[in-house]
């Protein structure tokens, strides 16, 4: 019976791969399938995510052998049955190989993606020539269904170093469209435009900070954007409605994607739909009530995604889990709990609750008629470990406390830190390092200018040290080094509510910072 059992489920988890890469041969079809979503394909999604993590744990060495150590158990068609796995968990516990099927590396067309955890300790990331191709098709659908089909010219400005989004990003989008690949060079893209003038859409791929160099650079040197059509994609972190307000003052449309080294790039995707609800949360309580909660403050980024490619879960601390679902990944991401904290929602659910309001009901629909997609919406709220997202590089709170203390001379000041990403009038965002003095210290101006700039040197110097995306970061973008420092008294600012807590919290998203 259980060799018949692991036949069946290989025969049916290759049809399941066979067919999805049908409806992904062309862009046409994959936005016809987007258009065409309906509820009932979740189930279907569960139950195939169901069948990779079984197939998993016959075939993928690594992950049979954890779910032995977690005590499982075979159960039909349950896939909470299966733990989650994680960085920590499952693919720091185990090698390359023996996360792969069969336990074997495919080596001709495999690319290594790396990212840099915390205090710099690199996590490579393979992904078969099969997989990629998957990757690649998914994006290009998305692109040409959110952004012009004709005469589009891709400049693309996201890092080209070992943070693979770049690379894949280019080979995606040469698909359906003239590509260059600058990195984040001004010199180059305002060049490039320049040189091939208006006939073509540019779409600018990028982190959001860096779009808005680009414009006001643009601005600056009397670009005429009535001749020009440029569009935005951008990714690596979030994004706020006062950003995209200014962007879109000269880019005709700036659009997010939301992706992870840990899992893949393209998982999902802003609509106009999307920006319509994330910027009606922003003024209309009864919206934000009922979707969110009377007592959620905050606002999340909100995507569209596939869950026929990704199926996506939430647990009981409200971390995404996922699963993709697909055999052309090298090595199985199974329930695989990234840290990410969200919520979902299904079309059917949003349409429900907008429906109540004629109004809102009103620019809901025409917001959904511009690309016309059911797929149901994932509301993003960011890390829960405290992570900070720049740039391209993630900023953890341990190396923060690193490059405060160590070898400075003023850190006896110090009770405490806390880490917040800040919008300014100028609408730059940057990671901003909160410092709170010791009960009782007091220190003149010239003082707390110099405690500033001392811990700024040492976590600048630090991060630069410990984690190659900040690096290099830093060495294709210098505003990457701005990262602010404030100091507050002992209990004022961000610490006035006190130090209660027996743990320290190191990130706040209140005010500004939670749009």
């Amino acid at each position: 019976m259980r060799f018949v059992r692991q036949w069946l489920l290989r025969i049916v988890s290759f049809a399941l791969t066979a067919l999805y890469r049908g409806y992904r041969a062309h862009p046409a079809v994959w936005r016809w399938t987007a258009t065409h979503y309906h509820p009932r394909m979740e189930r279907f999604a569960r139950r195939h995510a169901w069948m990779t993590c079984q197939f998993a744990a016959l075939d993928v060495p690594a992950y049979r052998d954890f779910l032995r150590r977690q005590g499982w158990r075979f159960r039909w068609f349950k896939l909470e049955s299966y733990p989650e796995t994680a960085k920590d968990t499952y693919v720091r516990a185990y090698p390359e190989e023996l996360r792969c099927w069969q336990g074997e590396l495919e080596i001709a067309g495999t690319v290594v993606d790396e990212s840099s955890g915390s205090s710099g300790t690199p996590y490579n990331w393979l992904r078969s020539r099969r997989e990629l191709n998957s990757v690649h098709k998914n994006v290009a659908g998305y692109t040409s269904m959110v952004f012009p089909r004709k005469r589009l010219f891709v400049i693309n400005a996201y890092s080209m170093g070992a943070w693979a989004t770049g690379t894949n990003t280019g080979i995606a989008m040469a698909r359906i469209a003239m590509v260059k690949n600058t990195g984040p060079d001004l010199d180059k893209i305002v060049d490039t435009i320049r040189h091939f003038g208006p006939r073509f859409n540019y779409l600018v791929t990028a982190y959001p900070p860096f779009l808005k160099h680009l414009r006001d650079r643009l601005d600056a040197e009397g670009f005429d954007w009535r001749r020009h059509r440029l569009f935005g994609f951008v990714g690596g972190e979030g994004m706020t409605e006062a950003l995209r307000d200014y962007l879109e003052e000269r880019f005709v449309k700036v659009r997010s994607g939301y992706g992870a080294s840990d899992l893949t790039i393209g998982m999902a995707g802003e609509s106009d739909l999307t920006v319509w609800l994330r910027r009606r949360l922003l003024t209309d309580d009864r919206l934000r009530d009922a979707l969110l909660g009377p007592d959620e403050g905050r606002v999340p980024m909100v995507f569209q995604y596939n869950p026929l490619e990704t199926y996506l879960e939430i647990n009981d601390r409200d971390e995404i889990v996922c699963t993709i679902n697909s055999t052309a990944v090298l090595a199985p991401k199974l329930r695989y709990n990234i840290g990410d904290e969200g919520r979902l929602l299904g079309y059917p659910a949003l349409e429900a609750v907008v429906r109540e309001d004629p109004d809102a009901w009103a620019e809901c629909e025409s917001a959904f008629r511009s690309e016309g997609m059911r797929l149901p919406l994932l509301l993003l709220y960011g890390r829960k470990d405290s992570t900070i997202s720049y740039m391209g590089a993630n900023i953890y709170p341990q190396d923060v406390e690193y490059g405060l203390y160590q070898d400075n001379p003023m850190a006896g000041h110090l009770e405490g830190f806390c880490l917040t990403i800040d919008e300014y009038a100028d609408l730059e965002s940057r990671p901003v390092v909160n410092l709170q003095l010791r009960d009782g210290a007091e220190l003149d101006d010239a003082e707390r200018e110099k405690l500033s700039a001392v811990c700024r040197d040492g976590v600048v110097g630090h991060l630069a040290r410990v984690s190659r995306d900040f690096a290099q970061s830093l060495a294709e973008d210098p505003s990457t080094a701005d990262v602010q420092v404030r100091v507050h008294a002992f209990g004022e600012g961000p610490f006035a509510r006190g130090t209660s807590k027996i743990k320290n919290v190191y990130l706040v998203t209140e005010g500004k910072n939670a749009a």
